[in-house]
């Protein structure tokens, strides 16, 4: 069968605008690039930000290949701009301020799905009495493409805190030597274990300077068996 001259004409012109279209998708869905975040590239897969001031230094590094690289960029640029709204503003300081954050990525292969994690470090001193420092973590569900937060790490309808908590009590009890230096109430509360990392034979929590312990016990982590864990994983 022969297809008129002005059908070939419109079904061409239909299917170069949905190519366009799918184009232009594709170039929205981009990650961002270090770039966008005023970062140069580094060795390997990271981004750098150095800047140095008579009033502070900052210091950043991050993944550039993280899956989740959009929740990445914007903890990035939350945590620059911060310090450089308090590093600029005109005061008397004995010292510059400085912001050092550094990055370390953490993988699990354990079935039924994979996944990658990223633990942000961040040292901080705008001037306080003591230097802050501070953690922020990512997960990432390989299989289901999705974030992994602390509540839906775990099967709906379990609660893990009791199974958790223990570990978490006795490992900062031999890291500080002060015996149940935790109160219940803190560490049963879900808002103090959103930073983790997951690997083949454990989930590793971070706590910042002053979360669960005193500030002068500065930033601690407690690494809880997998095999503890694992009934309640989702």
């Amino acid at each position: 069968m022969r297809v008129p001259p002005l059908a070939v004409s419109v079904l061409a012109a239909t299917v170069t605008a949905l190519s366009g279209l799918a184009g232009a998708g594709t170039a929205a869905a981009a990650p961002p690039k270090c770039e966008d975040v005023g970062a140069t590239a580094g060795p390997g897969f990271t981004c750098q930000i150095q800047q140095t001031d008579p009033a502070y230094t900052l210091n950043i590094s991050f993944p550039s290949d993280y899956p989740d690289q959009k929740a990445v960029v914007e903890y990035i640029k939350q945590t620059r701009d911060g310090f450089l709204n308090v590093a600029k503003t005109p005061d008397y300081r004995p010292m510059p301020y400085e912001l050092d954050t550094t990055s370390v990525q953490y993988t699990s292969a354990v079935p039924p799905r994979g996944t990658q994690s990223v633990v942000f470090t961040t040292y901080q001193n705008v001037g306080g009495a003591h230097p802050q420092t501070f953690y922020k973590a990512f997960s990432w569900d390989q299989a289901y493409r999705k974030p992994i937060t602390f509540e839906n790490l775990f099967r709906a309808g379990t609660d893990p805190l009791p199974v958790i908590f223990p570990v978490v009590q006795a490992d900062l009890a031999r890291q500080s030597g002060i015996p149940d230096p935790v109160l219940p109430d803190a560490g049963l509360d879900p808002a103090n274990y959103q930073n983790f990392a997951i690997t083949d034979e454990a989930v590793i929590f971070f706590f910042g300077q002053g979360e669960l312990l005193p500030e002068a016990a500065g930033a601690v982590a407690v690494s809880v068996p997998r095999a503890i864990v694992a009934p309640l994983l989702a």
